[in-house]
């Protein structure tokens, strides 16, 4: 405890933070709002709930940093933190989001995200990271730090099929028999966005740009029967 105390000293010159939370959940802006109000240094200066409304709102607001979620209807994160990036260079964006994966925590740091957090973070950790980023310094959760430098050695030297989760593997197997974001998510019980995040992220894995490349994969490594 003492030591977030002593790093949030780091941080005192920072008088004031615009920030855009971005979630297409009421629970969790309505939390986060919840959780930040105490703090005299930031104003929630709107909410949008898909990434194309965080890009008009931040065309008529200032705003210095945003808090994003990945999976949202109309436009995900992926794409609006690409055009964030590029049509508001100074603005700070950290991701704010359930997915663990070591692939797209990678993937968005990559695309530029100043700060990477699960939503399992403490409120402490969202605040020491906030502050960070509007410092200019990047800064990764404790939990996303872990994943990335986790090194599986079983899975060092295989083949692609053995990067894979089990559910990774069962949605390559729909995908490949011809079955929609939509009819895949009823099967598993997940949101068509959710699967569209994975869609994404598998061609990141496996190297393919499109869902005939995902097609032969499965078909390569004897995942589609008959």
């Amino acid at each position: 405890m003492g030591m977030v105390k002593f790093a949030l000293t780091h941080y005192l010159h920072i008088v004031s933070l615009n920030i855009l939370l971005v979630d297409d959940h009421a629970l969790v802006t309505d939390g986060i709002r919840a959780l930040l109000q105490g703090e005299n240094r930031f104003t929630i200066k709107g909410e949008a709930n898909n990434g194309q409304m965080a890009l008009e709102m931040l065309n008529i607001l200032k705003i210095d940093l945003v808090l994003m979620d990945i999976d949202m209807p109309i436009m995900n994160g992926i794409d609006a933190i690409k055009q964030i990036k590029k049509d508001f260079p100074m603005v700070k964006v950290v991701v704010l989001t359930m997915h663990d994966e070591k692939a797209m925590i990678t993937k968005l740091l990559n695309l530029g995200a100043d700060g990477y957090l699960l939503k399992n973070s403490s409120k402490q950790e969202l605040i020491h990271c906030i502050l960070g980023v509007a410092n200019d310094e990047r800064y990764i959760s404790s939990e996303a730090t872990a994943i990335l430098l986790r090194v599986d050695e079983s899975k060092s030297n295989a083949g692609p099929l053995s990067q894979l989760t089990e559910r990774e593997i069962e949605i390559v197997k729909l995908i490949a028999e011809g079955h929609s974001n939509k009819e895949i998510g009823d099967k598993l019980f997940i949101s068509h966005r959710t699967v569209d995040t994975h869609r994404t992220n598998l061609m990141g894995k496996l190297g393919v740009h499109n869902v005939a490349g995902i097609v032969k994969f499965a078909i390569v490594n004897g995942l589609l029967e008959g």
